[in-house]
């Protein structure tokens, strides 16, 4: 293998691997693993940052990397490559019942970590932000009951459906009331 190509096999070895690892860094803010939950949508914007960096560092290193047809093959690939994680990340348009509550949870899991960590002096926000704390766990808790019915018995397609299998009250963090 020529030294070029070795040099573009890196490149693209050090792309891939930097977005695994944002993948990875993406849920470190979850309040607890058990709001881990895979997300298209987070997915996705690994591909659309992958395709920035792309950008960013063969144009800081351009002089490591001198053949014109592969570098303008890597900037018009990171061209696409984000513009289509961009379209499936504003559009929503792969993202149904189950993908949407996998996404949410660690979306809400972020709101309760920032609110109860937070060092929030005014009294008004302190109440503003535990009354976010409560509504993202009910909410998670639902959320996590919601996957499993729906996973035992199928997607209530219908009112009757939905009726026939109502969600319980949550209280914040405890399971149903």
């Amino acid at each position: 293998m020529s030294p070029t190509a070795q040099r573009y096999l890196k490149f693209a070895a050090m792309i891939l691997t930097s977005m695994v690892v944002m993948f990875a860094i993406k849920y470190l803010n979850t309040y607890t693993a058990d709001h881990v939950h895979f997300s298209r949508t987070r997915f996705f914007m690994t591909f659309m940052m992958g395709a920035a960096m792309a950008v960013v560092m063969l144009s800081f290193m351009l002089s490591m990397y001198r053949s014109s047809r592969i570098n303008l093959a890597i900037y018009a690939g990171s061209v696409v490559v984000f513009l289509a994680a961009l379209w499936l990340t504003r559009s929503q348009t792969t993202i149904h019942d189950e993908a949407w509550m996998r996404a949410m949870i660690p979306h809400h899991s972020i709101a309760i970590l920032t609110s109860e960590r937070a060092e929030i002096s005014d009294v008004r926000v302190r109440e503003l932000a535990d009354g976010i704390i409560e509504a993202q766990r009910r909410e998670i808790d639902e959320m996590h009951w919601l996957l499993e019915d729906i996973a035992a018995n199928g997607e209530a397609q219908t009112a009757a459906e939905a009726a026939e299998r109502p969600v319980p009250e949550f209280s914040a963090g405890n399971g149903p009331s």
